[in-house]
C-alpha cells in the first residue's frame, strides 16, 4: 500500500529537481518548523535568503528559526528588518510581536499584536493575540470590542482563537469546546497517525507523561511528590517525556530518581511520538494541552493507546485523539460533560496534586517585603493576564472596605503595574496601597505567605497552582466559583479541604466576606488555623492517598480496555 507525499516531502522533492525556486524554499522553510525540525527549517530559510538576500519573507523564516532556538535578540533582529521591508505584512508583525514578548520586550510586542491587528482587522487570529498581550499588560484599551470579536469568530467556526487564551475570556464551557474542537480538527488534518495500537494484557502498564513542565515550573512542582509515592505502587511504572530541558533545578533531579526521564526536548514530533510508541506506554497524560509550549501534535498522531487530558489545561481538549479527562466532582461536574470532548473520569479526592514536602520558611520582615509595619494584607499573586477589570474592580472594593489594608500582588510584564495602579486611582483608592513583588525562587516566595492573611481570588480564571500554594502554607484563599473548569479549581481545592465556606456565590458576596474578615482580626486569625488544621486533616495534600487512589483509577481504567493482570489494587 502506497501513501501520498506529505506536504513535507513534496516540498523536498520540489526543491531537489528546482532548487533555484525561491517560493518553493520558503513555503519548505515554514512546513519545517511546523513539524518541529527546526535544523531543517533553519536550513531552508538560508538557501531561500541565498537566492534572494535580504528579501522579508526569508529573513521573516530565519527569524522564527531563530525564535524556535531562543536565540530571542537575533530573532527580533531579523523581524524587525523583514517588517522594515515589508510593512503592510500583518503576518510578519504578529512573528515580531511574538519574538518580542520572549526576548522581554513587552510593551513593544504589544505595539506590534496591534500593529498587525491594524493590518488586518478583520483577521480573529489579531485580534485573538492582540487580546491576549494586552491582558497580560493589565492594558485593557478595547478590551471589550476585542473580546466580541474573538468570541464571534469562536461562534463563527474559525479555528483561528487559541484555546488556551480563551480560557480568559467571560466564555462559556460550549464556548470553550468549540474553540478547541475548531483548533483540533484544523491541525488534525495535517497530522499523519501512527498505525493503531493496544493497551499490553499482561505485565506492569507503562503510564507516560508529556509535558514541557518537568522542572522548575508549576507541572513540575505540583506532580514530584506524587510521582514520588508511585513508585510504590509496582504495577504502574512512570516515564515522564521532558520537552523542556534539563533545567538543573531540585526538581528535576527529584523527577529523576522518581521516573525515568526521557528528554525529548531537541526532537521532532514525529520523533517524540515514535519515543512514546517505542517505551511501549499504555496510558499517555498530556500536561499541557493547548498552553504554550505544549504540542498538540504529538498526541494527534495517537502514540499511546488510552491518551489523557489532566491538571495543565483546564478545560477540555476538544480533541478526538484524547480519550479521557481526569477531573473531580467538584471542578467539572456533571452539568459539565457535555461540554468535554472526552469520558470523564474522576478521583474520590481534588484532581490537583500537590507538593507535601516543602518546607515553608519564615519570611522577612513585612518592611523588607516593601509592606507597612501595620494593616490587613490582602493578597493575589495570580498571573497578570487573570486581573481583568472585573476581578480588579473588586479587589479594590474590598481594600476600600478595610481601612489601612493593602494588596500585594505579584508584579507583572512591561507597564502593567502602572496600570493597575492607574485603575486604583481612578476607583479613588490610593495606589501605594498596591504593593508589588518582584518574582521570586520558590522557597523565598511561598515564605512570603507568612505576611499574607487572605487570598483573594480572580475571575473567570482563578488560581490554580497559587491557590495550592497559598493553602499550603496556611493563607485561606477566597474565591467565586465559576461555570467552566478554569473557574472552579480553587472552589475544588476549598471543597476538598472542607472550607466550603470560603466559596462564594457572586462578586457581591466575595466583596462583603473579605470586608467582614478584613475588619475583624480575630475571625481571620481563626480562619487561618482553621486552613492549617484542615491542612494537615483532610487529604487534599495527601499524596501517599493520592497515589494509591490514581493507581486503582488507572488499573480500572486499564481492565476495561484488555489488560487483565490479576485484580486491581486497592486505593
Amino acid at each position: 500500500m502506497t501513501h501520498a507525499l506529505s506536504e513535507r516531502d513534496q516540498l523536498r522533492l520540489a526543491v531537489s529537481r528546482q532548487p533555484g525556486d525561491f517560493i518553493a524554499w520558503v513555503m519548505l522553510a515554514d512546513a519545517e518548523l511546523g513539524a518541529g525540525d527546526i535544523a531543517a527549517g533553519e536550513s531552508a530559510a538560508n538557501h531561500a535568503l541565498q537566492l534572494r538576500p535580504q528579501h522579508p519573507e526569508a529573513l521573516a523564516r530565519l527569524g522564527r528559526a531563530r525564535w524556535m532556538q531562543g536565540r530571542h535578540d537575533d530573532a527580533a533582529a531579523l523581524l524587525q528588518r523583514a517588517c522594515q521591508l515589508a510593512p503592510q505584512h500583518p503576518g510578519m508583525a504578529l512573528w515580531l510581536g511574538h519574538v518580542l514578548e520572549d526576548a522581554r520586550q513587552p510593551e513593544a510586542a504589544a505595539d506590534a499584536y496591534r500593529r498587525a491587528h491594524a493590518l488586518a482587522p478583520d483577521e480573529a487570529y489579531m485580534a485573538a493575540q492582540r487580546l491576549n498581550w494586552q491582558r497580560r499588560l493589565c492594558d485593557w484599551r478595547d478590551l471589550d470590542a476585542l473580546s466580541a470579536q474573538v468570541r464571534r469568530a469562536v461562534a463563527q467556526g474559525n479555528p483561528a482563537v487559541e484555546p488556551f487564551a480563551f480560557l480568559s475570556e467571560d466564555a462559556s464551557a460550549g464556548e470553550q469546546l468549540a474553540c478547541a474542537r475548531q483548533r483540533a480538527r484544523v491541525l488534525a488534518q495535517s497530522i499523519r497517525r501512527l498505525p493503531a495500537t493496544s493497551i499490553r494484557t499482561q505485565g506492569p502498564l507503562q503510564i507516560g507523561f508529556l509535558s514541557n513542565g518537568f522542572g522548575a515550573h508549576p507541572t513540575g512542582l505540583l506532580t514530584a511528590a506524587l510521582f514520588e509515592q508511585l513508585r510504590a505502587h509496582p504495577r504502574l511504572q512512570v516515564q515522564l517525556f521532558a520537552l523542556n530541558a534539563d533545567d538543573g533545578s531540585a526538581i528535576r533531579q527529584r523527577l529523576q530518581v522518581a521516573a525515568r526521564v526521557h528528554d525529548v526536548s531537541e526532537q521532532t514530533h514525529a520523533q517524540i511520538a515514535q519515543r512514546i510508541r517505542a517505551a511501549g506506554i499504555d496510558i499517555l497524560f498530556d500536561l499541557r494541552g493547548w498552553g504554550g509550549g505544549g504540542t498538540p501534535e504529538v498526541l494527534a498522531m495517537r502514540p499511546a493507546p488510552l491518551q489523557l487530558n489532566w491538571l495543565a489545561y483546564p478545560g477540555t481538549s476538544g480533541a478526538p485523539w484524547m480519550d479521557y479527562v481526569l477531573a473531580d466532582d467538584f471542578v467539572l461536574p456533571a452539568a459539565l460533560e457535555t461540554a468535554f470532548s472526552e469520558k470523564v473520569l474522576r478521583l474520590p479526592r481534588a484532581f490537583q496534586p500537590s507538593d507535601n514536602t516543602r518546607q515553608i520558611e519564615p519570611p522577612p520582615p513585612r518592611e523588607a517585603c516593601g509592606l507597612p509595619g501595620t494593616g490587613v494584607v490582602f493578597c493575589c499573586f495570580n498571573n497578570s493576564y487573570k486581573l481583568n477589570p472585573r476581578s480588579v474592580r473588586r479587589l479594590l472594593q474590598v481594600l476600600q472596605g478595610v481601612p489601612g489594608s493593602v494588596l500585594w500582588l505579584l508584579a507583572g510584564p512591561g507597564n502593567a503595574d502602572q496600570r493597575l495602579r492607574q485603575a486604583a486611582r481612578q476607583q479613588q483608592v490610593d495606589p501605594a496601597r498596591l504593593v508589588f513583588m518582584d518574582k521570586l525562587p520558590h522557597p523565598h516566595y511561598l515564605s512570603r505567605y507568612g505576611h499574607a492573611d487572605l487570598f483573594l481570588d480572580t475571575n473567570p480564571y482563578n488560581a490554580h497552582t497559587t491557590a495550592s500554594d497559598a493553602l499550603w502554607a496556611g493563607c485561606p484563599v477566597l474565591t467565586v466559583p465559576g461555570a467552566t473548569f478554569a473557574a472552579r479549581v480553587a472552589g475544588s481545592l476549598n471543597h476538598h479541604l472542607g472550607l466550603q465556606d470560603m466559596n462564594m456565590a457572586d462578586d457581591a458576596a466575595f466583596v462583603a466576606r473579605a470586608i467582614a474578615l478584613g475588619n475583624d482580626p480575630a475571625a481571620l486569625q481563626a480562619l487561618r488555623v482553621r486552613v492549617q488544621h484542615a491542612r494537615d486533616q483532610s487529604g487534599l495534600f495527601d499524596m501517599e492517598g493520592f497515589a494509591g487512589d490514581f493507581s486503582h483509577l488507572l488499573q480500572q481504567l486499564a481492565h476495561r480496555h484488555g489488560w487483565q493482570d490479576g485484580d486491581v489494587d486497592a486505593g
